[in-house]
């Protein structure tokens, strides 16, 4: 990968990269390893970008998409994320970051479904319910609906209500 491109082209989008990498990993290793095969992929597949939506746009849902089928591997080895089973106070590298509140927040996420994960990451970015459903790949009439639900359980969940 040519560093003229990682700065250009990934560089500026590193923010969103890091927030999906993170709500779908518990470990800084595995944190590394999903960052890096993003940077990857996106770099692997820069010439099917269309042009139909914004870089950033893009950038998003290939993140996703990275993500989620690098956990689907995870899961078909036999390996699981310690929060699929435990409480998110027990998982060994929750702490990783520096912000207590920003890691209560991501140990929540965790807990939610694998596309709720995207779904909350994208609308706590300011994405419109259009926006959202492009990127995750459904209809915009049903986002409203599922951010509400999804911010009842994130907040059950940190009321430690909710496993």
């Amino acid at each position: 990968m040519s560093s003229d491109f990682y700065t250009s082209s990934i560089l500026p989008y590193a923010a969103i990269i890091i927030k999906i990498c993170r709500a779908y990993t518990n470990t800084q290793e595995d944190f590394e390893d999903y960052y890096q095969e993003v940077c990857l992929q996106i770099w692997r597949s820069k010439d099917n970008f269309l042009e139909q939506s914004e870089w950033s746009t893009w950038i998003y849902r290939l993140s996703l998409n990275v993500c989620l089928t690098l956990l689907k591997k995870k899961k078909n080895n036999g390996q699981y994320f310690a929060s699929d089973y435990l409480a998110a106070e027990a998982t060994e590298d929750s702490h990783a970051f520096a912000d207590e509140s920003l890691n209560q927040l991501y140990d929540a996420i965790r807990q939610l479904s694998e596309v709720d994960r995207g779904v909350i990451l994208l609308y706590l970015e300011e994405k419109s319910y259009q926006e959202i459903a492009d990127i995750i790949g459904t209809n915009p009439n049903n986002i409203g609906v599922r951010i509400k639900r999804i911010k009842e359980r994130l907040k059950k969940i940190l009321n430690g209500k909710v496993n």
